[in-house]
Formats: C-alpha cells, sequence, structure tokens
C-alpha cells in the first residue's frame, strides 16, 4: 500500500513540475517590482511566491483530492526550493532546519492572514497585510500595496474560474500582471 502512495506521488511529478514553473514565473514578473513596489530582493521574490502559492492552494481546496495533492506537492517544492536557497545562500547544515522553520512560519502565517482579507472580499486588508509582511520594518514609510492587493483579487479570481480538469493536468495558467482592469 505505501508502495502505491509513492508510485501517484511520481505520476504527478511532471504536473507538480509544470504548474510550480508557470507559479514561479508568474511570481518573478517583473511588472510586479517594477510597478507594483514589491522590492526586488530575495525576500521580496519568497513573497511574491509565498502569495502565488497561497491563491494557487485556495483555489485547489475546493476541488478534487487530485488537485489538493497536487497543491501539497507544490507547496513541498516550494519549501525545497528554500532550503537549496539558504544553503545557496551560505548557511550552514546546522543553521538550515531552524531557517525552514522560520520560513514556514512565515508561509503559514501569511496563508492565514491573506485567506481572512481575501475570503472577506477586503481589499484594504489585504494591501495592510501586505504592507506588513513585504515592509516589515519600514512603517508608515512603506508603500500602501494597492494595486498589488487588486491584483491578487484579480489573479484569485481568474484561477476560480479555471476547470478542476485544468488543475488536475497542471495546465492552470496565472492572471498576467499590469492589465489595465487591476492596475493600480
Amino acid at each position: 500500500m505505501i508502495f502505491g502512495l509513492f508510485g501517484k506521488k511520481n505520476g504527478n511529478r511532471r504536473i507538480v513540475e509544470k504548474q510550480y514553473a508557470t507559479l514561479t514565473t508568474a511570481a518573478r514578473h517583473p511588472y510586479l517590482y517594477e510597478a507594483l513596489d514589491v522590492p526586488d530582493t530575495v525576500m521580496g521574490r519568497f513573497e511574491m511566491l509565498s502569495a502565488m502559492l497561497i491563491l494557487y492552494f485556495r483555489r485547489t481546496r475546493t476541488g478534487g483530492t487530485s488537485g489538493q495533492e497536487i497543491a501539497q506537492e507544490i507547496v513541498d517544492a516550494f519549501f525545497e526550493d528554500v532550503d537549496h536557497s539558504i544553503r545557496e545562500l551560505g548557511v550552514g547544515d546546522v543553521g538550515v532546519p531552524k531557517r525552514m522553520k522560520k520560513f514556514a512560519g512565515m508561509f503559514y502565517g501569511r496563508l492565514e492572514s491573506y485567506a481572512a482579507a481575501l475570503d472577506s472580499g477586503n481589499r484594504a486588508g489585504l494591501a495592510a497585510a501586505l504592507r506588513r509582511n513585504i515592509y516589515p520594518e519600514a512603517g508608515e514609510g512603506a508603500p500602501a500595496m494597492g494595486g498589488l492587493a487588486d491584483y491578487l483579487f484579480a489573479a484569485e479570481a481568474a484561477m476560480a474560474a479555471v476547470s478542476d480538469d485544468d488543475i488536475k493536468t497542471g495546465v492552470l495558467t496565472v492572471l498576467e500582471p499590469g492589465r489595465d482592469e487591476h492596475a493600480a
């Protein structure tokens, strides 16, 4: 029975890689950094990839089991990427678990706060959460993040329109930022 689980997970590998690449590409879109006030830094990219994964995770929670399994595998791939990045930045083996625990806490904290704002349709609340997370030390001098909040609401609405079959096959696309309907 355990071997069946491993086989199923390996069967999703191509789908997971394809969908993770799509989400990563969306999170690295230059418009986010040039026009929506996201800093083009390691942490800025972490924030955007986290936001994309959160939207994807939320989309798959209402779908079938297969979509949820793929979403979990994508989150697992994300944390493998974070682990690899931490090591590339020179953190030794002893420090990696502590940093990974911190990043996991950050991700799931964002999942909770962004979900609350998205569920209630609270754009100002999402903008405030983004501002707090993306600019934790800037205080009142931080950008308002309203444009980014608008984009994330629009991206989530676009993901909601994607069929469960498209989720299961890994062909979900992410709304390109910078379109007039969600620009700040």
